[in-house]
């Protein structure tokens, strides 16, 4: 019995034969195109009628990768951020560390001018810190009694008075600025010579000039320098520079306010006028109003003689 295909698959040209052909058909395609390039026309035509399909088939791709490009972008852009504003605040530093280095550079020159004039030897100091009393305007230097620093020492910074030395410990020392309410510094105005005592006030950044008559000769614009008297501070020094002057008929006195010439920005840096402690008075020297010392060992001499005198008196009269 044979066993053949199906006359179905036995019909027409065979398979070996569709396939040469095909292939010839293909080369022949390829050769023509190449040459004569007669099917760019229909290959334009089907691209134009498959682009759309096409582009919904990349969509899903187009979307994941923008999607992943947008993220990029931003942690690209936070970063670049971050060390751009890391950037800007060193560079910041760096220019208010210039700024401080040159302020202080100035102040100083300006306190090695200033030093060469005072008739004082001088010290220059460090501000550690402020007191954060409320009521009192204190700041606290880096230097004490072992580098020559005694209570009343006047300090100075580049413009004018600052305060004065109140308490002096071994290492720092604590100053009183000239705006506090329980400071006063005797000056003299500038113009005129009229002499007067500048006291802290109430106000910040204010100095008060008390105990003027009302009809003191006194005006807005006027310098307040030191006056010397006392012997604390030397003569000239700003002080301060007067902004109203108010006169009233019902008062005795005159209300003068000022703003101070050093301290309203203080630094860093300040300079102390070592003024040495007045010397001690001789021995056989006696202070004005008191009795003599000569006086006083002979009085207190006869009284322990008249004293002893009495006893041996009574004495005497016991034993008679």
């Amino acid at each position: 019995m044979e066993y053949g295909p199906p006359p179905l698959f036995n019909q027409g040209i065979s398979a070996r034969a569709r396939l040469a052909f095909f292939s010839l058909l293909s080369i022949l395609l390829i050769v023509i195109d190449a040459r004569v390039k007669v099917l760019e026309t229909i290959r334009g035509g089907i691209e134009t009628v498959l682009y759309p399909a096409e582009r919904v088939l990349l969509w899903p791709r187009d979307r994941i990768e923008a999607v992943g490009s947008y993220f990029t972008t931003i942690n690209h852009l936070e970063a670049e951020n971050a060390q751009l504003r890391a950037q800007a605040t060193q560079e910041a530093l760096q220019l208010q560390e210039t700024a401080r280095l040159r302020a202080e550079n100035a102040q100083l020159r300006a306190f090695a001018g200033l030093g060469k004039t005072l008739p004082v030897p001088t010290r220059l100091v460090t501000v550690l810190y402020s007191l954060r009393d409320p009521f009192s305007r204190k700041v606290i230097i880096d230097a004490g009694v072992r580098d020559g620093i005694h209570t009343g020492d006047p300090v100075l910074d580049d413009t004018g008075v600052v305060g004065q030395v109140t308490r002096a410990y071994p290492m720092a020392s604590e100053v009183t600025l000239a705006t506090d309410k329980n400071q006063a510094t005797p000056v003299r105005v500038a113009r005129s010579g009229l002499p007067a005592v500048a006291f802290g006030s109430a106000e910040p950044a204010r100095l008060e000039l008390r105990f003027l008559p009302a009809n003191a000769d006194v005006r807005v614009g006027d310098e307040i320098v030191t006056s010397g008297l006392g012997g604390l501070y030397p003569s000239g020094l700003p002080v301060g520079t007067v902004v109203r002057v108010e006169h009233d008929a019902k008062n005795e006195f005159a209300r003068i306010t000022m703003t101070p010439a050093a301290g309203k920005t203080l630094g860093r840096l300040l300079l102390v006028l070592t003024v040495p402690p007045p010397p001690p008075l001789p021995s056989g020297l006696d202070l004005p109003g008191s009795e003599p010392k000569a006086a006083r060992s002979g009085a207190k001499g006869r009284h322990n003689h008249s004293h002893h005198h009495g006893h041996r008196q009574a004495a005497h009269h016991e034993t008679r």
